[in-house]
């Protein structure tokens, strides 16, 4: 069986397609910079083949048209027609309330999804758009939503609810909501398969850190809690993105700086974070790490801003899930900075007597891949647990097919 995967952005499509007997990948890619001048596919394949070109594609639709010329190539394919593609997995951000699993899309998701555009306006849209380009491209394949809100379904309400007249829930649905849900599952599943215990037996702090990032409360298989909440702008420092801040600021700002709604959004989403506090014209942590190594004061500010608000959310999940069986590092800066990781975990060594400490030699050696850094002394596991959403959005959908293939009805 056949999987191809789509992550369809605002000016990128990402694409992988799976082999679903052995999960093996096929090939993979991205169209990038669609809409913009040289625009470009990337691809490689299992077999070692290669290719980056410029292909002229104004949206959407004519990129998943180049993903299903490359995939069908003659010289770079790995399939021989788009009707070896049994299923499209698509990534969408948000199903608010509506929507809390893996979806086969019907008419009625599709309304579902355009609806939440409002709550997901850079996201929402693109998801949705490469939905109807699938459906065009591989009219055969079965269609198949995972959402990113979705593994967040279960936080129960006195997590979800903010300190707002309840009128604005029951009206308009604002409450937590979560986001990075796909990644939060994925590597929730493998630290339990790591460890070889049961998922529904854990209490696990999963920590999604890259440009963008969450850390979430995984209590027995499911969410109970996540720092991002009603939008991905709350929780912690990020790339760009401020995280938690007292709203009144807003207010202070559009009082006395005169900034209007657009001026806050581009300040608060695209000029804080990392990139405002550090000032040194970068978000790329690796810029930061290396300016702090050279003496940057305000880049060292930055860092330690940046791993204390992290420290604080795993304390504060400690407390609600009244321990904690496993810390988990992943994404672009967990599975690849030491000395972040080094950081977050410095101070929590007596945190409730659970003696959560690192060894520095395994941290050290323990990047972008699976496995164990926490000290022999270490009461609770530290891993780091590469993520890989493509590969979490096939199994859902072919979690998904299973029954459908049973009944004889893909």
């Amino acid at each position: 069986m056949i999987i191809l995967v789509i992550n369809a952005g605002s000016s990128s499509v990402k694409f992988t397609l799976f082999r679903m007997e052995d999960e093996a990948e096929l090939a993979s890619g991205i169209v990038g910079r669609i809409g913009l001048a040289g625009t470009r596919l990337n691809y490689k394949n299992f077999k070692g083949g290669n290719l980056g070109k410029e292909v002229f594609v104004a949206d959407a639709v004519e990129a998943v048209g180049i993903i299903a010329g490359v995939l069908t190539d003659d010289r770079y394919g790995v399939i021989d027609g788009e009707k070896d593609i049994t299923a499209v997995g698509h990534r969408v951000v948000h199903g608010g309330e509506k929507i809390t699993d893996s979806v086969i899309i019907e008419d009625s998701v599709k309304e579902i999804i355009k609806k939440c555009s409002t709550l997901a306006p850079l996201h929402n849209p693109h998801n949705f758009k490469g939905i109807e380009a699938s459906e065009r491209h591989f009219p055969g394949a079965l269609q198949v939503a995972v959402f990113d809100t979705a593994f967040h379904a279960t936080i129960p309400e006195h997590a979800f609810l903010y300190g707002l007249p309840y009128r604005l829930y029951h009206q308009d649905r604002i409450r937590r909501y979560g986001f990075h849900g796909i990644s939060h599952k994925h590597v929730s599943g493998e630290a339990a398969r790591f460890l070889d215990m049961p998922l529904d037996a854990l209490k696990l702090i999963t920590c999604h850190l890259g440009n963008g990032c969450s850390i979430t409360a995984v209590e027995g298989g499911k969410s109970i809690d996540t720092s991002m909440g009603f939008t991905p702008l709350e929780g912690l420092m990020m790339g760009s993105r401020c995280g938690d801040l007292d709203p009144a600021i807003v207010l202070f700002l559009m009082e006395h700086k005169q900034l209007g709604y657009k001026e806050i959004n581009e300040l608060l989403n695209k000029q804080s974070g990392l990139l405002g506090v550090a000032d040194i014209g970068s978000s790329d942590l690796r810029d930061i790490l290396s300016a702090k190594a050279s003496g940057n004061h305000q880049a060292g500010i930055a860092v330690k801003t940046f791993t204390y608000r992290i420290k604080k959310y795993i304390g504060a999940y400690i407390a609600a899930m009244g321990g904690v069986d496993a810390i988990v590092f992943t994404a672009g800066i967990g599975e690849n900075s030491p000395i972040i990781r080094e950081s977050v975990c410095d101070g929590l060594q007596r945190t409730n007597g659970l003696k959560i400490i690192l060894d520095p030699e395994k941290n050290k050696a323990g990047n972008n891949k699976l496995g164990e850094i926490q000290s022999c002394l270490s009461r609770v596991k530290i891993l780091v647990v590469p993520t890989n959403e493509a590969r979490e959005i096939a199994q859902q959908t072919l979690q998904l097919l299973q029954p459908l293939e049973k009944n004889g009805m893909t």
